[in-house]
């Protein structure tokens, strides 16, 4: 039986967020760690699986999500969801998303959402399909929105308007970044590196909120975006290297 860490404000350097774990000092883990303060006040959820396995959820009340995700006051939305190592295997991300099932019909909601991707960095589809998730929205990029909702006849959707935002960038390399992926901080840096490589210019945008989000990111993931003349080539972190390839295409 799955054995979760709750992760509270007061429990947050003791026990860590599972990510960039082994690289505290980093402005990365430094940036998560004061965004998930601020986040615990808001209904911000963070368990990790204990007993020495690998694997953590995040998730929160979908007004405040940081996913591009709108019309979701009556559910709940999973940010991340990762198993990990010898962990895989053993129903633990089945026990995470009922962890979240549970505390949102605790806590008054009516239901539970989660983007996935086809790609990488996001849910696999097939994990909440196999939990009665059904697709509810989706984008041309590989993404769907599925949620569990039994009865609930208004669903949350995805923002949309993703190549006018992406347009609103302008010319040159553009990042969109928030701080709740550690990773981020070092995606941007690539990502300028490689705009350099490619005598490209380059900006960064740092989305502080989640209405940011829902306003500004060019994809549904909303946390990142890498944006190349108006158009969107990539939503999640790259090296250096690949990010060339990218910008060239």
């Amino acid at each position: 039986m799955a054995e979760f860490v709750t992760v509270t404000a007061e429990t947050l350097d003791e026990h860590g967020f599972f990510c960039k774990m082994s690289d505290r000092g980093s402005a990365g883990w430094k940036a998560k760690r004061a965004w998930l303060e601020a986040r615990f006040d808001e209904g911000l959820q963070l368990r990790l699986l204990s007993g020495g396995e690998r694997g953590f959820i995040e998730f929160m009340p979908g007004p405040k999500s940081w996913r591009a995700v709108e019309d979701a006051e009556e559910f709940v939305v999973i940010h991340c969801l990762w198993v990990v190592g010898l962990s895989r295997g053993k129903r633990f991300a089945r026990a995470l998303i009922a962890e979240a099932e549970t505390w949102a019909r605790e806590n008054g909601y009516r239901g539970v959402a989660g983007l996935t991707s086809r790609g990488n960095w996001l849910i696999a589809p097939g994990v909440l399909e196999h939990q009665g998730y059904r697709r509810v929205d989706s984008c041309g990029e590989g993404f769907e929105l599925q949620a569990k909702a039994p009865g609930i006849d208004r669903l949350p959707k995805l923002s949309g308007n993703w190549a006018a935002k992406a347009e609103a960038c302008g010319p040159g390399v553009t990042v969109l970044r928030s701080a709740q992926c550690p990773y981020l901080v070092d995606a941007a840096r690539q990502a300028r590196a490689a705009a350099a490589r490619l005598g490209l210019g380059f900006k960064e945008i740092l989305l502080e909120t989640a209405e940011d989000v829902r306003r500004l990111s060019p994809n549904p993931y909303g946390t990142y975006a890498l944006v190349k003349d108006g158009r969107c080539v990539a939503y999640h972190h790259l090296r250096e290297a690949d990010a060339v390839k990218a910008l060239a295409g």
